[in-house]
């Protein structure tokens, strides 16, 4: 059965609020995807009839199997087209999210299983956002945030929240991208700047939304 794009970007949308442990309200869903809440309490009715979410009003939609097997082949366009545009296009990491938005529905699969060939079948995108397999199995995420980091404890930046552009162009700038080393110093109460060691020695001071939006593994992983 075909899907209209809608279709796989309110399935794609619900997929990532749960992964992020958020519930996929109206409300939520709306804000994510640019939409009114009428359009997404519509949509919800729609895609339960077709048994790819459940949903109860003011309680949010869930995915059925169905549902999240749709949304993981999505993630896994969009996410191998994000690490195809960097690596082999020379985008920046701050250009590829939009990029693929706009060709995660169009590529065949064919296209998709060369993509995932020439790249040698990455795990991970260029904000360490894991590539589930074509069978819907996804790799290990980075669940951390750095204000949720102890302090005198080295991380490895394994994730970072890619849909601005402008705070990823900021934090390759100061050096915190994935697979850079990391200690956090020091955190200042009531959602203050958190200060961290960066490998070389070098040290940021980097404020609260920002570091939120970081996500550290643990050096051994």
């Amino acid at each position: 059965m075909a899907l209209s794009q809608s279709v796989e970007d309110y399935l794609k949308a619900i997929y990532i609020l749960q992964t992020e442990g958020e519930t996929a309200t109206t409300t939520n869903i709306a804000n994510a995807l640019d939409v009114s809440s009428a359009s997404v309490t519509n949509m919800f009715k729609k895609l339960a009839k077709m048994n790819l979410l459940k949903y109860q009003s003011y309680k949010g939609a869930t995915l059925t199997n169905a549902g999240k097997m749709i949304a993981l082949e999505v993630l896994r366009h969009h996410r191998l087209l994000e690490l195809y545009l960097k690596d082999v296009m020379g985008y920046s990491w701050d250009e590829v999210h939009d990029e693929a938005e706009n060709l995660e529905h169009h590529i065949s699969e064919q296209f998709e299983d060369r993509i995932a060939e020439l790249l040698n079948h990455p795990t991970h995108d260029p904000h360490g956002d894991p590539i589930p397999t074509k069978d819907g199995v996804v790799p290990e995420m980075a669940r951390l945030s750095i204000t949720k980091a102890e302090v005198n404890v080295s991380y490895v930046v394994g994730r970072v929240k890619d849909q601005d552009p402008e705070k990823l162009r900021y934090l390759e700038q100061i050096g915190i991208i994935p697979g850079v080393r990391v200690e956090i110093l020091e955190k200042a109460p009531f959602n203050g700047p958190v200060k961290i060691r960066l490998e070389g020695e070098s040290e940021q001071v980097v404020g609260h939304a920002v570091a939120s939006d970081v996500y550290l593994l643990d050096v051994d992983q």
